[in-house]
């Protein structure tokens, strides 16, 4: 994926090295795989999951300093940094070509460890996140890791999706349809909605690599490796790709975010069309669920 010669965003808080220790469920063991299934597949604070683990801490920068700067993951931020960068020119733009509201930009948070958020504190754990109470995306970079090593799922365009979905939810949020999930919320259509807007925000990501991928004079970002490594993560993320890791089945019923074949099928819609358009995104909530969360 070509990054590294673009510009980077101005909207990234860089809190890494001022928060405890983070729970160290990821780092193996079924608790690991639980907590993939409650994190990984983005979005959720970690105060509004159940205490699932009690495990050894794994030691992270105490707050007060960042220590040694290791060369990897400042190339990991700067990466991060170009990407958000990416999605705020592209959704500048098609909110003005869509006749929407103007485009207010997301701040990402990196982190290590714990962070507050406007949703509450959060650990690494739950994997990256977007807060709507105080409109921020929050990231950190260790989980890029994680993808790679403990989900199958490398690439950075593969990393590029996990920043892009997270904005996803932001453009959620100023087009209302993040309301439309929040009105469901306590009724027995509450995960039916969750699952309908994350994988519209699965679609988002792959409208904005659309578009990112046609921007005048400049050679193509992506390569059929890169599309191929995202579709890859989103399938990996899938509710019943991940409930049947951890347990050997999976309950539909239970579901949050959807099927594996789902996301990587609103990924590559997204991806193909680069459609935006009030018409196209409000199907996402009035088509039949089935439609929506395509099954195996």
């Amino acid at each position: 994926m070509e990054w590294e010669d673009r510009q980077e965003s101005s909207n990234v808080e860089d809190r890494r090295g001022m928060s405890g220790p983070a729970v160290g469920g990821i780092a193996g063991g079924g608790g690991a795989i639980l907590l993939l299934i409650l994190g990984l597949v983005f979005g959720i604070p970690r105060d509004k999951l159940p205490d699932v683990l009690n495990q050894p801490e794994r030691q992270r920068p105490s707050a007060g300093g960042r220590g040694a700067t290791d060369p990897r993951e400042e190339k990991l931020k700067r990466f991060a940094s170009v990407i958000l960068h990416d999605t705020e020119v592209i959704w500048t733009e098609q909110f003005s070509k869509q006749g929407y509201r103007a485009y207010r930009p997301t701040t990402m948070v990196l982190f290590t460890g714990q962070v507050d958020s406007g949703c509450g504190q959060a650990d690494s754990g739950v994997g990256p996140f977007y807060c709507p109470a105080d409109r921020k995306v929050y990231l950190d970079l260790g989980f890029f890791d994680e993808l790679e090593r403990k989900l199958g799922a490398p690439g950075e365009f593969a990393r590029a999706y996990v920043i892009a979905h997270e904005v996803g939810h932001h453009v959620q949020n100023q087009l209302g349809y993040s309301a439309r999930a929040d009105a469901k919320r306590g009724t027995k259509l509450e995960k039916q909605y969750s699952v309908r807007l994350e994988l519209q925000a699965d679609y988002l990501a792959g409208v904005w690599a659309h578009h990112l991928q046609k921007t005048p004079g400049k050679k193509p970002i992506l390569n059929q490796a890169d599309v191929k490594s995202g579709l890859n993560a989103a399938a990996k993320i899938g509710d019943d790709y991940l409930q049947k890791r951890a347990t050997g089945r999976f309950r539909p019923e239970s579901f949050t975010h959807g099927y594996a074949r789902a996301r990587a099928t609103w990924l590559s819609d997204g991806l193909e069309t680069g459609d935006c358009s009030k018409e196209r995104l409000d199907r996402f909530f009035t088509d039949p669920y089935d439609k929506v969360n395509v099954g195996p």
